[in-house]
């Protein structure tokens, strides 16, 4: 192995460099030398990652179920405690401790017109050697659905989302004291219970129909990767958008010091009983419906015509739950910095699961473990980071980021001071690179997928992605996948342990993982296995190294950079791109309005209807008044202008002393906190970035901008005139920051 080269902070001078495509020796954030020494530290790195490590630690962390509280789940992270101990790491479990519901009584009956007990549990096969296990598995159940006993007429609600529900108004059809059931999709699972609690409906079921997740799509498990009829998903149903984490300790510690809240007082759980079924339970149920035809977007692939209801069909649904305190493993790792021992460079995966778990998470956790031990094997060299190197597996992910929000919320003051950058994993298949972040980390990811090799095209992992969005993108994407240098990257919404980095703190973060060629219903069922996985998904394990590969080369090059690679040229021109559409749609919307108005016969535009429910009656909207955007372009502009300054400042880097340059690292790093507001967001402060959130009627998804932007949506033509204020004085603090990085650069 080649002796790596570490300079002395006293002896440091940097000539950075930045991307550039043309050549293949640039990093940004390394001078030329800095650069060869960084690639051949990279080299070695590789040389370590080895494919054989990934595949015996997930047979053996998928042997039992691990879920939350689990003793499997307490085994898992004490075994990747001692494997990080003796690769080098100061490693130790953190606990906190968390509710977690799980079930007790679970009955759904058709009653009327005909008498049907559904099943509610996965069938063995043969050729799945973990499925046929019975203890400690949770059968399928919704986490911190309501206790309820409830019967009533059941409603088709499509994926019961809120344009579903203004469907139903337009055909007369109100679930007001109704069960609605509602297809997986479209959507976060936890807004289908949410919006149906809303519109009066007193319970709620969730099916995958085999249309999208079934035998339409191919051969079902075990012949095929696809959901058989008794598969149902798992899942978390608390109010993520309003706030991950314990529901009982919502942004503060959860601890014996800190009184929690009842069950019944926690705004973020499900007011309605809430139930996961198969596509095998759903038939009879759907089968039994009345009423009218359900609109053809709106049908499945069930043999039956889809009819919307209410009823015939009558169900009874019974649910109650434990509502349990249960210890949180986290899992955490430190290498200790050499030189800015409190810069800290976080990575993340979680190791709980709902029940084997081998595709979510554990093909993320043993890439993980593999970066950690390639590190380890570095370590072994003489060589040490600049920066601390602390690597994470969280608990408690599945039921809603517990462990992960639990840690940043004990140690935020720490984190907010310290950490430079996080970048998350979860569940990992094979295909091609799938990256989302904040977007001053867009040209830094996209040099770090430039110098990994896809293992099947034999091209960079940049590339192979390039050539599939010309191939299959938008018309948009196609033409920038032409002619940007950089591939764009997704924003972050929620749904995974980024999210109180990124979301609470403004810490810069990025998830990773690779995907697209292994499609299957396994997702949050009793299949998710090592045996499905290795037949259907990465059985090669060679995406899980390049997934080890491209985050473990992240990670070694923030800890050792001389000057963080930042970039802010990507960033003024995201924001640039979300602030024209929201504003396109605000035009949308005031065209919508008047159609609708036009359509009533009338002239006026007054302000009549509930927004919440336009469609009800034949009211009319309000028309959407003029707003002020010139604070946005405005600080747009600063930005723009401030970003290129010191995109053409870094070339004098190299005339930096060491004291200048940790100060600017220092600026660099803490820019993101600009764009938190300590308010938080409208009625739900706990998220307090305002380019990103998880929107409060997607869950997962995104929303950029979402102060403007929903309440756009939403037609609260204030609020909206408030995000724009309030976003152009975020912009305004993050882009003086960026000018004192100039500053000091010159």
């Amino acid at each position: 192995m080649k002796r790596i080269y570490r300079k002395t902070i006293g002896a440091l001078l940097v000539s950075t460099v930045l991307f550039n495509t043309s050549d293949a020796q640039s990093i940004m954030g390394f001078g030329s030398e800095s650069a060869k020494k960084q690639l051949e530290l990279e080299t070695a790195f590789d040389k370590q990652i080895q494919t054989s490590n990934l595949k015996d630690w997930m047979k053996r962390m998928t042997a039992r179920p691990h879920q939350l509280g689990s003793a499997y789940g307490l085994d898992n992270a004490l075994f990747i405690r001692d494997k990080l101990t003796s690769w080098g790491f100061e490693a130790h479990l953190d606990t906190v401790q968390v509710l977690f519901p799980t079930p007790k009584v679970r009955i759904l009956e058709l009653t009327e017109p005909t008498k049907f007990k559904a099943l509610l549990n996965e069938k063995a096969v043969k050729e799945d050697a973990t499925s046929g296990q019975t203890k400690d598995v949770l059968p399928p159940y919704h986490a911190f659905s309501a206790n309820g006993d409830v019967t009533a007429e059941l409603v088709f609600v499509n994926y019961g989302i809120p344009e579903d529900y203004e469907e139903l108004a337009k055909l007369g059809i109100d679930v007001k004291g109704k069960i609605v059931i509602a297809k997986y999709g479209n959507s976060w699972r936890g807004i289908k219970p949410k919006v149906a609690y809303e519109k009066g409906a007193i319970g709620c079921i969730i099916y995958s129909d085999p249309k999208e997740d079934g035998f339409f799509q191919g051969d079902v498990y075990p012949k095929g990767p696809f959901k058989n009829e008794t598969g149902a998903q798992r899942g978390s149903v608390v109010d993520l958008p309003l706030a991950p984490g314990d529901p009982l300790t919502n942004g503060f510690v959860a601890s014996a010091e800190n009184k929690r809240l009842s069950v019944e007082e926690a705004p973020s759980m499900m007011k309605i009983p809430v139930l996961p079924i198969s596509y095998g339970d759903a038939l009879p149920l759907l089968k039994a419906l009345g009423g009218q035809v359900a609109p053809a977007s709106w049908r499945g692939a069930l043999p039956i015509t889809y009819h919307i209801g209410p009823g015939p069909a009558k169900v009874h649904l019974k649910l109650e739950f434990n509502f349990d305190i249960v210890p949180a493993y986290n899992v955490i790792a430190t290498i200790k910095g050499s030189e800015f021992p409190d810069q800290w460079v976080v990575r993340g995966n979680h190791h709980d699961a709902w029940v084997f778990g081998a595709s979510d998470p554990v093909s993320g956790a043993v890439a993980e473990m593999e970066e950690a031990r390639a590190i380890g094997e570095l370590l072994k060299t003489g060589w040490k980071p600049k920066r601390t190197i602390v690597y994470c597996w969280w608990d408690g992910e599945e039921p809603g980021l517990l462990g992960s929000t639990e840690w940043v919320e004990k140690y935020k003051n720490d984190l907010s001071a310290k950490t430079v950058v996080y970048v998350n994993t979860d569940g990992n298949g094979r295909g091609y690179l799938g990256a989302g972040g904040s977007h001053t980390l867009e040209k830094f990811i996209n040099q770090v997928g430039r110098d990994v090799i896809d293992p099947e095209k034999g091209t960079s992992i940049i590339d192979r992605l390039r050539s599939r969005t010309i191939m299959n993108g938008s018309p948009t994407a196609k033409a920038e996948a032409r002619t940007r240098s950089d591939l764009r990257i997704g924003a972050l919404g929620s749904g995974s342990d980024y999210t109180p980095f990124i979301q609470h703190l403004g810490i810069a973060s990025l998830n990773l993982g690779f995907g697209g060629e292994d499609s299957g219903g396994d997702y949050h069922t009793i299949y998710d296995s090592y045996d499905n996985y290795v037949r259907f998904k990465d059985g090669d394990f060679l995406y899980g190294k390049a997934l080890a590969q491209t985050a473990g080369r992240a990670i070694i090059r923030f800890a050792n950079a001389d000057v963080l690679p930042f970039d802010f040229d990507n960033f003024s021109n995201t924001v640039n791109m979300y602030a024209t559409e929201v504003k396109k749609e605000l035009e949308n919307v005031r065209s919508k309005a008047t159609d609708h108005n036009k359509l009533l016969g009338e002239k006026r535009f007054e302000a009549v209807a509930d927004p919440k429910e336009p469609f009800v009656k034949p009211l009319l909207l309000e028309v959407a008044p003029f707003m002020n955007f010139a604070p946005l372009e405005n600080a747009l502009t600063a930005l723009e202008k401030s970003a290129t300054a010191y995109s053409k400042s870094l070339s004098n880097a190299d005339k930096l002393p060491a004291d200048k340059l940790a100060k600017l690292n220092e600026i660099l790093f803490k820019t993101e906190r600009q764009l938190i507001n300590q308010q938080g967001l409208p009625r739900r402060p706990w998220y307090k970035h305002q380019i990103y959130a998880p929107g409060f009627y997607t869950g997962y998804g995104v929303k950029t901008l979402p102060m403007i932007r929903e309440a756009i949506e939403q037609r609260n033509w204030a609020e909206a005139e408030e995000g724009i204020k309030r976003v152009s004085e975020n912009l305004k603090a993050f882009t003086a920051e960026i000018d004192k990085a100039t500053a000091l650069l010159k």
